[in-house]
């Protein structure tokens, strides 16, 4: 039986969580969840989940996790044949880690600062401050890959489905302007050829749907 997904498919979490999960060619069970409908905020769901997050996975034995950045460490640990998207080296990991945590923190949480009041407040532009928080991510972000082909260093890790996943969805509200951050600009076009990018194509085009027209 496979492990099943809770989503909804523009979260940039859950997209992270599928592009990890198509890379390594595991099947899930995928249910869809309503947020607008308050779907996640059931008791069945709040038994399951009392953050009412999504994505949460249920695996097959019954295990329940959420958090997209703990379910991939999860997943590929379990499920993967390799240990290339998530290394074993203390070291290596250790900056994936590091990684992952920056974009729960800092990049994913930006996202949600700038976005969230137009999805769910009414707000319907996007401010000086939001374009100057999301140009300190790009910064820090070209930054990171200074020398690098991937954001924790010269191959894909789960850390870059994160990261893929918050900055193209950035970019639906703040261009990514390429004069400005080459390395970005760059490091968002490789994804695009990925065996895995599929996974965020497609919720990413249902998170534009949704933002775009919010912006005027």
């Amino acid at each position: 039986m496979a492990p099943t997904l809770y989503i909804t498919p523009a979260s940039p979490p859950v997209r992270s969580v599928l592009m990890a999960a198509k890379t390594i060619g595991l099947n899930l069970d995928l249910q869809q969840v309503n947020l607008f409908k308050e779907e996640h905020k059931t008791p069945k769901f709040l038994k399951m989940n009392p953050q009412h997050s999504l994505p949460t996975l249920v695996d097959d034995d019954g295990y329940v996790l959420w958090d997209s950045h703990a379910i991939m460490a999860y997943l590929v640990s379990k499920y993967a044949t390799s240990d290339s998207l998530y290394p074993s080296d203390i070291k290596t990991r250790a900056l994936v880690d590091q990684r992952l945590h920056f974009d729960s923190s800092v990049v994913f949480r930006t996202l949600t600062q700038i976005l969230r009041p137009m999805i769910f407040q009414g707000k319907n532009n996007v401010d000086q401050k939001d374009i100057d928080s999301a140009h300190g991510v790009y910064s820090f972000v070209e930054t990171f890959l200074e020398g690098r082909e991937w954001i924790a260093g010269d191959s894909v890790t789960i850390a870059d489905f994160s990261f893929i996943s918050s900055l193209t969805s950035f970019n639906a509200a703040v261009k990514i302007e390429e004069s400005k951050y080459p390395k970005l600009a760059g490091y968002l076009k490789r994804a695009e050829c990925l065996p895995g990018y599929e996974a965020n194509k497609e919720g990413l085009e249902a998170f534009i749907a949704i933002v775009k027209p919010l912006l005027k």
